[in-house]
């Protein structure tokens, strides 16, 4: 396996090849899927490998002192060649990560193998491909949370630590001096805690990022602003607490402290910065210092660290590994957010590089992570894979035409709301069509829906419609779960479907799909994504016209909460929300770029069910879908814009369009004529499209090939999400 490593002597960094540890009882292998480059810590070590011996002997006073101590035992050849032989060895790099359990050894209980942990220590969470891990340093990664965000889980318990230490009381003031990757935890932290943090820094761009997520003010510490802001705060008072989250050789974080404290504050020093505390500053304020010591109780201890024996929860309510599963907990649930402190994203095979541009200042960053091979379980280094399936078809005659003057003869499976309002309505009043039967679980409701749109028959017998020969087409208007199922059984008894989207919650279910169209030849289906028929966006995207050169598309769904008891959010069963719905805005952006994606990256950047997903195209197009449930209910849930050669198309909601022009076009823009009655978002286009083909026999509104490579990109999503990485779509065709 290879680890990245470094000669303290020389200050070479490499990645070396080294043997795999072996599994010994009382821990676990892990395979590493991300490690955290700590910005602070490691660089400090980075840097001082590259000095001089003077100079690394004047940055460790301590190292020095048991030098001297060494020779007045042992003697000075002795000693020398003690701590040449030291100096002149290769150590490893790193403290915290995320990954795999690959084995478990004796007397582990609580994961298997295959399951997903956070990791800690330097001796055991290193920057290698594999990692023998102890009970105390690890804590299994709770649903949802991506790998990447997991392996933060380390520096997050040495700042959710520091702020135990500080005691913070709802309604306090906090002063957070330092806003590197600590600081900026910290902030995060004592903000979730209902304390009101203040932060001082020299960078703007780190200032601006602490407020952005939580802090109310920050600004440089040798400025008047955080000052008066402090002031402003607490009446003059100062802080309730101090927390020194930064580093470097200057007194002034400890002198800042005691300036802006309150009488009998609190200071919790957190990072590896100069203590020279002024006597009559402290003295004066009888202020309370504190250290935090890493991770939490248990740090140092070898019994707890190597043996796993535990403290009582009666006694250390929080230990190493308590403090870790708490931080990822509240990781998990979106108390803390981590994705805005990662600057760059590097693989494990560049790491050496990854470093020199940290050190030589070529990459800033607040936190950088490096990415393992089989990161997202494919076993390589490039980005991991979802095939997109092949669509083959056995020999089989094309659909025959509807005789002359007979109604296409339809059967609903399942009267739900949507089918109810937006399918059956529609059908009913259209001439040529027939509604045969229609068949749900509840006699009552096929009833009503038998009363109410006119069907021929209403049963609870499936059976019995897919053997009907005199139904021409079956429509699939149920949960989730069954649409695949369903589906395939209606095309291997002859029938062409429509079904609701989506058309299938796992790749399984999309292969079974079209394993019944390779068996029976009959891949006459279609799947409600009704947008592309939209007369407005068809028109809009007539009048953008052609283009040549690859094109950006922004699409906002604001879909808003749903109630609460909605099966929708029996994700369990029914599949996520974008996982029922978000292949209508893939296929949206696939009809308007005239591809199917190539690649899918996702971000759930504030731990609820809001999305961020990138789509890339053949042609270098890209398309961003933000599917969000936190906005305002007011506000129109679907806005678009496709940009271009010159061009941009615009679509509010389905009620108005505009496409506006380079001025040397000739032209300077086109807008939606007249306002439509009502939002049409294509059903009735779509629906005659489909009646259409079922009489003629002609081709299917939307080729198969588009209807599975759609749906694979929409599962992909979760794939993306728990990698952390971009998911190919590789065309298994």
């Amino acid at each position: 396996m290879k680890q990245v490593v470094q000669n303290y002597k020389s200050g070479e960094l490499a990645v070396l090849d080294v043997p795999v540890p072996g599994c010994k009882p009382g821990g676990v292998l892990v395979r590493s899927a991300f490690s955290l480059i700590s910005t602070g810590t490691e660089l400090m070590k980075v840097s001082e490998a590259g000095m001089s011996m003077l100079g690394k002997a004047r940055s460790r006073p301590d190292q020095v002192a048991k030098v001297m101590q060494s020779v007045a035992t042992n003697g000075l050849p002795a000693t020398y060649r003690k701590v040449m032989g030291k100096l002149d060895s290769y150590t490893p790099l790193g403290y915290s990560l995320c990954g795999v359990v690959e084995q478990v050894g004796a007397g582990i209980d609580d994961v298997k193998a295959g399951d997903l942990v956070a990791c800690a220590g330097n001796e055991h969470a290193l920057h290698a491909e594999l990692n023998w891990v102890p009970r105390n340093l690890y804590a299994p990664v709770p649903d949802g949370l991506a790998p990447r965000h997991a392996a933060f889980g380390t520096v997050g318990s040495i700042a959710l630590q520091g702020v135990r230490q500080g005691e913070p009381q709802l309604g306090e003031v906090a002063l957070v001096i330092g806003l590197g990757l600590i600081g900026q935890l910290v902030a995060q932290l004592l903000t979730a805690s209902g304390v009101r943090v203040v932060g001082a820094d020299p960078d703007p761009v780190r200032c601006e990022l602490a407020e952005r997520l939580g802090a109310v003010a920050c600004g440089d510490p040798g400025s008047a602003a955080v000052a008066n802001v402090v002031g402003e705060l607490t009446d003059g008072h100062g802080v309730d607490q101090v927390y020194l989250a930064a580093g470097g050789g200057s007194n002034q974080p400890v002198e800042l402290a005691a300036q802006l404290s309150r009488d009998r504050g609190r200071v919790v020093d957190i990072g590896k910065c100069r203590l020279d505390l002024p006597w009559n500053a402290y003295y004066e304020k009888e202020l309370d210092v504190r250290f935090s010591r890493s991770y939490g109780p248990g740090r140092y201890d070898p019994e707890y660290e190597l043996d796993g024996r535990d403290y009582p929860i009666g006694y250390v309510r929080w230990t190493e590994r308590r403090n870790l599963a708490c931080f990822l907990d509240l990781a998990a649930r979106g108390r803390v957010d981590v994705e805005p402190l990662i600057s760059h994203i590097a693989d494990f095979e560049d790491a050496v590089e990854t470093y020199r541009r940290l050190e030589d200042g070529e990459l800033k960053a607040v936190a950088v992570l490096f990415r393992y091979p089989g990161a997202a379980g494919d076993g390589k280094a490039e980005a991991p894979t979802v095939a997109v399936p092949a669509v083959r078809r056995a020999a089989t005659a094309s659909a025959p035409a509807r005789p002359s003057g007979s109604p296409v003869r339809l059967a609903f499976v399942g009267a739900g709301n949507y089918a109810t309002s937006m399918l059956l309505p529609n059908l009913a009043r259209r001439e040529g069509v027939a509604l045969s039967t229609v068949v749900t679980t509840t006699a009552l409701s096929a009833a009503n829906a038998q009363r109410k749109f006119g069907f021929a028959r209403a049963t609870t017998d499936l059976d019995a419609v897919l053997g009907d020969a005199s139904i021409d087409a079956v429509f699939v208007v149920t949960r989730h779960s069954s649409h695949a199922d369903l589906t395939r059984r209606a095309l291997l008894a002859g029938k062409t479907v429509f079904v609701e989207k989506p058309l299938a919650l796992t790749g399984d279910e999309l292969a079974g799909v079209l394993a019944a169209v390779e068996e029976s030849g009959n891949d006459r289906l279609q799947v409600g994504f009704n947008r592309r028929f939209a007369p407005l966006l068809r028109e809009a995207k007539a009048r953008f016209g052609a283009r040549t050169g690859p094109a950006s598309l922004r699409y906002l769904v604001n879909a808003g909460r749903l109630q609460h008891g909605s099966w929708y959010l029996r994700q369990g069963t029914e599949g996520s929300r974008f996982a029922g719905e978000g292949g209508h805005f893939v296929d949206t952006a696939s009809w308007l770029l005239e591809a199917d994606p190539v690649s899918v990256y996702a971000v759930a950047p504030s731990g609820n069910e809001d999305l961020q997903v990138v789509l890339r195209y053949p042609d270098g197009s890209t398309a961003t879908l933000s599917y969000v449930t936190t906005g305002a209910p007011g506000f129109p849930k679907e806005t678009l814009d496709l940009v271009a050669d010159g061009k941009v198309l615009k679509l509010d909601d389905f009620v108005r369009a505009s496409v506006h022009f380079d001025a040397a076009a000739g032209r300077r823009r086109w807008v939606s004529s007249r306002l439509p009655k009502a939002r049409d978002k294509g059903q009735s286009a779509e629906l005659a499209s489909f009646v259409r083909a079922v009489r003629t026999g002609g081709p299917m509104p939307v080729p198969l090939e588009s209807l599975v490579a759609t749906t694979a990109a929409t599962l992909a999503v979760q794939a993306a999400l728990a990698g952390g990485a971009p998911v190919a779509l590789a065309d298994a065709r």
